[in-house]
Order: structure tokens, then sequence, then C-alpha cells
């Protein structure tokens, strides 16, 4: 699935940069093509100013005066040979003129910048020379723009593609999550009878009562297991339960199977009924997930402390061990599925914890604190 969607964004990408490169070449011909005409235009322009001053002839002068009327959008400016502006110049804004008195000269080195003049020889003797210098038209300008333009179209068409196949991936994840949870809660449902059947039978012809006790703690297990796949995909009924209860039984629970080396400690602060909304099995989950990883990152000796904290509007429980840490760049990826470090499991643990906290109980778990070669503290936030 990650290299498909590598491909795609590849493919996206040489995309892109195939349609911008091309806009830009082609705007660049469009924008030097416009330029060139314009030029011819102003040069059109001065020249039949030109004629106009030396022509009596009247179908001269309508001519002339047709040809310096119809430029309405490339802006002029005409100076003398040291480029003072001789007047106010052409398709330009009147009202700045008129405010500020060396706003034509700021034009005409704006236009000298961007096109060179054009010069007309007014006498031989003395040698009297005017200059037009010009801007670029509105047109020209929106041509040169196009390429930005066409630029962040393409880059949010990229965005809202890549976030629309990520949304998909991550649905499809979810399903296959949710599959696989409900068809392992299937799976363990046959041989679970099975075995409920034999402890019953157990119980009745009188058969050792400490065999029969474990078997059935070993039954109710798989038959807690088995609920906890169940409810995957399932919206879970959250009910208003004892947080410190919950955690208590479990870490009795971790204690009974974790090596004598190991402590275990739970620190309510001075409060012992610290209600909020879950899900029993899913919450035990996760807190049997936390405390197993603990004891996996201790390799047998070390201590392991719950701290629950009732504040105003959240519960907020601290899982602390004393184990190896995680290091710095394993951080971002905990609780990613698929990643471990350690030699055996498939790295779903965390992934799933974070999942129940987060969709079905809207609450957070995150790393709080990690030190390698001193331990890792992992928080939960549940609303109240």
């Amino acid at each position: 699935m990650f290299s498909q969607l590598f491909n795609w964004r590849t493919g996206l990408g040489f995309i892109a940069i195939a349609i911008v490169t091309g806009t830009i070449f082609y705007s660049n011909y469009l924008s030097k093509k416009i330029a060139r005409d314009e030029r011819e235009k102003v040069a059109v322009w001065v020249q039949s100013l030109k004629t106009r001053a030396v022509v009596t002839e009247q179908a001269a002068l309508d001519l002339t005066n047709t040809i310096t009327t119809h430029n309405s959008d490339i802006p002029i400016i005409e100076t003398d040979e040291k480029d003072n502006p001789s007047g106010e110049g052409l398709n330009l804004d009147t009202a700045a003129i008129k405010k500020d008195t060396g706003y034509l000269r700021q034009l005409v080195k704006e236009f000298k910048n961007q096109h060179a003049p054009i010069t007309v020889e007014i006498s031989k003797e003395p040698l009297i020379v005017n200059k037009y210098y010009y801007g670029d038209s509105k047109l020209l300008k929106e041509v040169s723009y196009y390429p930005l333009v066409q630029l962040f179209i393409v880059a949010l068409f990229i965005i809202i593609t890549l976030i629309t196949i990520s949304t998909r991936n991550k649905s499809t994840q979810n399903q296959v999550w949710a599959g696989m949870a409900k068809e392992t809660a299937h799976q363990l449902g046959t041989p679970l009878s099975s075995l409920q059947g034999w402890v019953e039978l157990l119980k009745e012809s009188n058969a050792n009562d400490k065999i029969v006790t474990e078997m059935t703690k070993d039954v109710d297990r798989l038959k807690l297991v088995s609920d906890r796949f169940g409810k995957i995909g399932s919206t879970p009924q959250l009910e208003e339960m004892n947080i410190t209860e919950q955690i208590e039984n479990m870490v009795g629970y971790i204690k009974r199977r974790a090596p004598e080396k190991v402590t275990f400690s739970v620190d309510t602060n001075g409060e012992k009924d610290i209600t909020a909304m879950i899900n029993g099995p899913l919450f035990d989950w996760v807190i049997e997930n936390l405390l197993k990883n603990a004891l996996d990152a201790m390799e047998g000796k070390g201590s392991i402390s719950v701290n629950i904290k009732n504040e105003t509007t959240q519960v907020v429980t601290d899982i602390t061990d004393t184990g190896k840490g995680i290091s710095k760049q394993n951080m971002a990826h905990v609780f990613k599925p698929g990643f471990t470090t350690k030699k055996r499991g498939w790295g779903l643990g965390l992934s799933l914890a974070k999942r129940i906290i987060a969709q079905y109980h809207k609450g957070e778990l995150f790393v709080k604190q990690s030190e390698p070669g001193k331990g890792t503290t992992f928080r939960i936030v549940l609303k109240k």
C-alpha cells in the first residue's frame, strides 16, 4: 500500500512539473509576442504624433488622430533627451500625477527597466530628441502572472488528491482492522464453547478443584479477549466506571504474571473513587498493553508505577517504567501499525491502544516522556 501511495505521489509530481513547465514556456512565448506587438503599437503611435505635427491634409490628420487615440491600454510617458517628463503622458493615473510631482519621474525609472524607449528626432540644428517610455499593459501583466496562478491551482489539486488517497487508505485500513478483529473473535468462539463444556464436565466429575479453578480463569480470560476483539469496529457502549478499580485489577493481573524483581505501585493521590466514561473491556485492554510493554522494556527487573489524577474536566493516568526507554528516532513511530523493536510480535498493541482511546473514548494516549536507559511514561487523558 505504501509503495502504491509512493507511486501515486511520484506520478502526480511528474504531472505537476510537466504542467507548470509547459505553462511557463507558453506564457513566456505569449509575453514576448505581446511585448513585440505593444512596442509596434507604441512606435506607430509615436510616428502618428510626428506625422500629425507636419501634415495639413484633413484625411491625414484624421488618420493620425485615430491612431493616437486608439491606444487605451499601454501607459506612455514623453520625455526630453535627459529623461525629464514633458507632459502628463498617456493611460496614466492623472490623480496620482496631480497629487505627487515626482510620480512621473518614478514611472520613467520603472518603464526604463521594462523596455527601451522609442526616440524621435525633432530637429538637427539644434539637436532636439524626444523619448517615449512605455510600460506593460494590463494584458501583459496578467499573462506574466498566469504561471503562478497555474502553479497554485496544480499544487491545490495535488494536495486535494493526496488527502483523498490518504483518507481512502485510512478507511481501508480501518475496515481491515475491524474485519481481522471480528474474524479473530469468531474463530475463538468455537474452541471457547468446547472448553466451557469440558470445564463443566470436570466440575461434575469432582476433579481437582485447583485445576478446575485455574482452567475456569483461563476460559474467562479467553472470553474477555474474544469480547474485546468483537467490539473493534463497532461503536462501544461507554459507562461511568471507577477508573481506579479497573486499573488496580489489571495491575494485579499483570503483577501475578510478572518476574519477582519487578515492583508495581498505584497512586490515586488520595482518591479511591475516580470515575470516567469508559468501556470496561476495551479500557482494560489498553492498560494491559501498556503494562506488558513496560514489562518487556525492563527485561526482568525494575519498577512500574501508575499515577491517577482526578482533575476538574479530565482524568489523567500516567504509566511509568524504569526500562530501556525509547530513542528519539523511534518516538514518532511507536503508535504506527507494524512498528516494533521486539524480536517477536506484530507491533499492533500500542496502535490498537491509541485507536481505542482516541476513536472510542475521544481521549488521548501519547508518550509524555522517555529517556533511553532511564524509562518511559505513557499518558492517558480521558474527558469526564
